[in-house]
């Protein structure tokens, strides 16, 4: 019976591929040279093998071809043959984007996953994981990671990404840099070129496109190195990856390019993105084509390029993205505005907000139930292993028991006198849990006067904040009842000063370490603050931050952000003209031990030459020469070629 079902599978395959033959024809047809693979696992390996299939064939066409196999095998009862076939049509709906139908498919060929060879089980599991991803039921792809672990096939559980998909980007940035960094080789251009794309991507959707862009450049550059590397040999499959890669990037830094509102800038970044990805990603769906689109769309409808973003925005994508329908109908909504259609922008302002006022409150329940469940396995794990640690050192400490009792037994058949020195032992015994108890208690005291302490200086860095704000607002009250020029100057450098202060309360409040700051957050927003004074919002002016990593506490980060409010503001007022293209102001922190350096550069105007004169006289100078003697240093000034440079070393 079974000779004779293999007859019929064998026979029908013939004909399948007697018909391939006429309906495709080239040598390079993947189709084609699909049908001609005779055995089952063969055609599995060359469709995953393949990164180009969809190049001249739809997917609707492969999925066309493999249900035709799947009924094949399923008539014969050939089960390896069925597993594989329902992989490849799993693979073919997500690429598709029809992440629905391709899990469907994934979690029946997961019930018997027992019975699969290892190479199809792991390509299953990472189609899950990547569904599951795509549909956000983190807890779920957790589960598909852990098997995955246990399987050994990756080492550890990696949530850096669920954490960024639930909104906490800068903590997945800091976990990714900790567990991914580490593990990448000088030498492999690809994986260093995706490290920086992802902790640029995820600078980007914290808000902070101009470090993002530093971390997106390197990206580029390593990416291209690879792309260009002929002393290594590369698969096709490799040099797709790579040139995906590239347009991911590219997309990136346009996207950048659009949050820092240089918009002329983003379009040839977001076109190549678009473009590369489109060439090198055939027939599969790529939220990132959607996301490039839309900001093109954004980037035209800011340069009035109205009928260009209307294009963009009339392409038949698939949304399988809440903020991205959001997005796009606020972007059309903003276009009938441009055009005073009014009544097209009051209907897609409408289905706004019919679309928040559903999903508002269940997204945002269900998202905090995803973090409640991410959390809770971190938890689980490190529970677990405590209780492994537990069970080792009972077990340890059961075995110096039972030695213990074998030398009393030995020491009471010698020496019946030991009974005395026995007991002396159990009372130090006794003796000693008491202590502990007692210890424990204390720690615990201790333990909720550290909390206690903590409430209280949180409760104090709040109230101190919110009363430097109010004597900000007092200077704005009186800023508005002054006609005197220098008046209202001095109190505008007055209100920022006292703002870079309450910046400085209001980060240690924030932060769970109440004993240092983190720089690079702290000199972004202090950045952030001057630019919204002076209104110059970054257009004409690069600033570059380099801080990473550094930490202060509040007695050097309060003269440390006064000094560099006055150097920022002093940029801003008189460094760049108002014709001046191509500004670039440079801040460099770095702190080795006790000691720091800190660096500050423009290439503006400069110092004039009566600068030494000036500096006696100049309130700014001689407030940053104090500040810097309260650092127990002293203020370098050195005119450049091209502007000024500030520097000094602290301790």
């Amino acid at each position: 019976m079974l000779k004779y079902a293999a007859f019929i599978f064998f026979s029908l395959l013939i004909v399948l591929q007697a018909t391939a033959a006429q309906d495709y024809s080239g040598d390079n047809n993947m189709l084609k040279r699909f049908k001609e693979t005779e055995d089952p696992t063969e055609k599995f390996n060359f469709f995953f093998d393949s990164p180009n299939r969809y190049n001249d064939n739809s997917a609707y066409d492969w999925l066309d071809v493999v249900n035709s196999y799947l009924n094949i095998t399923e008539k014969v009862g050939d089960s390896l043959a069925s597993r594989q076939f329902r992989l490849m049509q799993a693979q073919i709906y997500y690429d598709m984007g029809d992440y629905d139908k391709s899990i469907a498919i994934a979690n029946v060929l997961y019930a018997s996953k027992d019975t699969m060879q290892p190479e199809t089980r792991e390509v299953l599991l990472d189609l899950m994981d990547e569904t599951y991803a795509q549909l956000q039921f983190f807890d779920k792809q957790i589960d598909i990671r852990k098997e995955k672990r246990e399987l050994g096939l990756t080492e550890n559980i990696a949530f850096y990404d669920i954490y960024s998909n639930l909104g906490l980007h800068r903590k997945a940035m800091n976990d990714y840099i900790m567990e991914v960094k580490k593990t990448i080789a000088e030498d492999d251009f690809y994986g260093l070129a995706a490290y920086h794309n992802n902790v640029g991507n995820y600078l980007r959707l914290d808000k902070s496109p101009s470090t993002a862009i530093t971390n997106l450049s390197k990206a580029k550059g390593f990416i291209e190195v690879y792309l260009n590397d002929l002393s290594r040999v590369k698969t096709e499959k490799e040099i797709v990856k790579g040139k995906i890669l590239r347009g991911v990037i590219e997309g990136n830094i346009g996207k950048c390019y659009v949050q820092l509102g240089q918009y002329k800038e983003a379009i040839p970044y977001l076109e190549n993105g678009i473009a590369t990805i489109d060439e090198n990603l055939i027939g599969q769906y790529s939220s990132d084509v959607v996301e490039n689109s839309l900001a093109l769309a954004e980037a035209h409808l800011q340069l009035e390029n109205y009928e260009t973003a209307k294009r963009y925005l009339d392409k038949d994508f698939q949304f399988k993205k809440v903020e991205n329908i959001l997005k796009r109908n606020r972007l059309l909504a903003a276009y009938y505005n441009k055009t005073q259609d009014f009544r097209n922008e009051s209907f897609y302002l409408r289905k706004n907000f019919r679309l928040l006022d559903s999903i508002d409150f269940n997204e945002s329940s269900i998202k905090k139930q995803q973090l409640v469940a991410v959390v809770a396995q971190e938890d689980l794990a490190n529970s677990r292993r405590m209780i492994d640690a537990q069970k080792l050192e009972m077990e340890r400490a059961r075995s110096e028991m039972q030695a213990k009792d074998e030398r009393i037994n030995l020491v009471f058949i010698s020496l019946i006198f030991t009974l005395l020195g026995f007991a002396g032992l159990v009372y130090a015994y006794l003796k000693s849990i008491k202590n502990q108890r007692l210890i424990a208690e204390q720690k615990h005291i201790i333990e909720n006067s550290l909390v206690e302490k903590d409430s209280l200086l949180k409760e104090i860095h709040h109230r101190v904040k919110n009363n430097l704000q109010m004597v900000s607002s007092l200077l704005s009250l009186q800023t508005k009842n002054t006609r005197s020029k220098a008046a209202i100057e001095a109190l505008e450098e007055g209100k920022s000063r006292v703002k870079a202060m309450a910046l400085i309360h209001q980060k240690l409040y924030q932060n769970d370490d109440l004993s240092v700051i983190e720089m690079q957050g702290y000199i972004e927003s202090l950045v952030n603050s001057v630019q919204s004074v002076f209104k110059k919002g970054g257009h004409n002016i690069n600033i570059t931050i380099d801080a990473e990593g550094v930490e202060l506490d509040i007695d050097r980060a309060i003269p440390f952000g006064l000094i560099l409010n006055e150097l920022v503001s002093n940029s801003f007022k008189y460094a760049f003209p108002e014709n001046m293209e191509n500004g670039k102001i440079y801040i460099h922190l770095r702190k080795n031990g006790e000691q720091g350096f800190f660096e500050y550069t423009d290439n503006g105007v400069g110092l004039s030459e009566d600068s030494d004169e000036r500096a006696s006289s100049s309130m700014g100078i001689r407030l940053m020469n104090r500040l810097v003697n309260q650092l127990q240093s002293t203020l370098n000034i050195d005119n450049t070629t091209e502007g000024v440079r500030f520097w000094f070393n602290f301790k």
